[in-house]
């Protein structure tokens, strides 16, 4: 199976080294600046679950010609679909299957706009990872799952043969019947995590020794309050792990948003927290809510991002 993952980010060059080292036929879709990085120092993972090193890994740069693929994975931030989904076009066949592993759900709609439902599968992943300064990719726990499934439920030939060209890879690779409900449930912890952690500028165990708990207990709750209004009711055991993880003494977990906040980039905020806010209940959830305070903080960073920008000489 040729596999095509777009981005050769943290996400993407994670799970892509990967497979790479496993010998799966594997092409990168990267831009050009990408491109000399990984021709220059190759696709380099420091993972606590080994290290993967791959000296000139097989790449395609954006705009140029490109083959049909049995697969794609998606991998880039939300704010790059569009460009990403131009990129990536040529490459998609009538019968490719496109996984996206972004959070949220907005995306679905995106590209059901761009391609045949019939090429869309339903995807997530567990991970936490980021680039350093030189480009490498830092793993920085024992978790790196990816998961997909048919967004339909149930299952089919071509999830088979995809599960099978992930499994063995090196990383924990699985197929669900209820991929959109997973993806939901995904969706209100990655939310929580980013709305806890960016709005208290600190990892969990600080906001913690601050008394912070009960108020990432609450927006946890509101948070599962959106996705039971939307008809994905979150499974007891997943909200027991949101509370355990984000309300753990001396955690130094941080959801990715923090970081990109802590090197002035932009940020998913629109696409996790201002989309879960847009599908509340308006007479449950109002502008007192925990929710709109973190979608609030997070779009004010926004705005004096872009401010400071425009006053740049």
């Amino acid at each position: 199976m040729r596999i095509l993952i777009v981005g050769a980010g943290a996400i993407g060059g994670y799970f892509g080294g990967r497979l790479l080292e496993a010998g799966r036929d594997v092409t990168f879709l990267v831009r050009p600046s990408r491109a000399a990085v990984l021709a220059q120092h190759g696709l380099i993972v420091r993972s606590p679950r080994g290290d993967v090193t791959r000296p000139h890994p097989p790449c395609v740069i954006t705009g140029q010609p490109q083959t049909t693929f049995d697969a794609v994975l998606l991998s880039c931030k939300a704010y790059d679909l569009s460009e990403a989904i131009e990129a990536m076009a040529p490459a998609v066949g009538p019968q490719t299957m496109i996984v996206p592993l972004l959070n949220g759900l907005r995306h679905l709609d995106v590209l059901a706009a761009r391609f045949a439902k019939i090429n869309l599968l339903g995807g997530l992943c567990f991970i936490s990872v980021d680039r350093d300064a030189q480009g490498a990719i830092v793993h920085y726990n024992n978790t790196d799952t990816l998961m997909f499934g048919e967004l339909d439920g149930g299952t089919s030939e071509r999830a088979k043969l995809l599960m099978a060209t992930l499994m063995g890879a090196g990383f924990d690779a699985r197929f669900s019947t209820d991929i959109f409900h997973e993806m939901w449930e995904k969706w209100v912890f990655i939310a929580a995590a980013a709305g806890m952690t960016c709005l208290m500028r600190s990892p969990v165990g600080d906001y913690v020794a601050a008394d912070g708990a009960g108020l990432a207990i609450r927006l946890i709750e509101e948070c599962c309050a959106v996705a039971a209004h939307n008809g994905h009711p979150v499974r007891e055991k997943a909200i027991e792990r949101a509370r355990t993880m984000l309300t753990a003494p001396g955690s130094l977990f941080m959801a990715s948003m923090l970081r990109d906040i802590e090197r002035n980039a932009l940020t998913e905020a629109e696409h996790l927290l201002g989309d879960l806010w847009f599908r509340r209940n308006p007479t449950t959830l109002d502008e007192r809510s925990a929710l709109y305070f973190a979608y609030t903080h997070l779009k004010s960073y926004e705005a004096q991002r872009l401010r400071l920008q425009a006053n740049q000489p």
